[in-house]
């Protein structure tokens, strides 16, 4: 007598956030250090400063270190190439803030924090300010691209 197999038609489900990442941090994702501007940094510089380090988004902090908000480059040096703004102008004046309100709470995202955690966060968010966990300063940026290229690298 001779077994037959027969293959059935399984649709694998895709895996969960945390299936996905097994257990990775944000640490894992290795980002290169931060870039941040301080609020009374002039536009030109920022831009200038952005595109040597290849940074589409700029988180903007007060003279205390704290984030304040960001700015976007790209729509910056559109707004510079215009003429609307002036390469003196400061970058406070230009950045979109953070708000901080109990219906918008902030999200800490730390080293140690979750890649699933991370990927649901950016769901809602263009970039993740990583900060150390006491968030007194700040360490680098994360995007979603920063987890399809993880993904990517490790064959997920």
């Amino acid at each position: 007598m001779m077994a037959t197999a027969t293959l059935s038609s399984h649709v694998l489900a895709p895996p969960t956030a945390a299936a996905k990442y097994r257990g990775a941090v944000v640490e894992d994702l290795q980002l290169p250090p931060a870039f941040t501007v301080q609020a009374n940094e002039t536009i030109s510089r920022a831009i200038e400063q952005a595109y040597e380090r290849d940074f589409s988004h700029i988180p903007v902090l007060n003279s205390r270190r704290r984030p304040l908000g960001y700015i976007d480059v790209s729509r910056l040096k559109s707004e510079w190439e215009a003429g609307t703004t002036d390469a003196s102008d400061k970058v406070v004046n230009y950045m979109t803030k953070f708000k901080r309100t109990a219906s918008e709470p902030y999200t800490l995202i730390t080293p140690y924090t979750p890649l699933a955690e991370l990927e649901e966060f950016l769901t809602h968010n263009i970039f993740a300010i990583v900060t150390d966990p006491s968030r007194l300063f700040v360490v680098a940026l994360a995007t979603t691209q920063d987890l399809e290229m993880f993904v990517s690298r490790r064959g997920f």
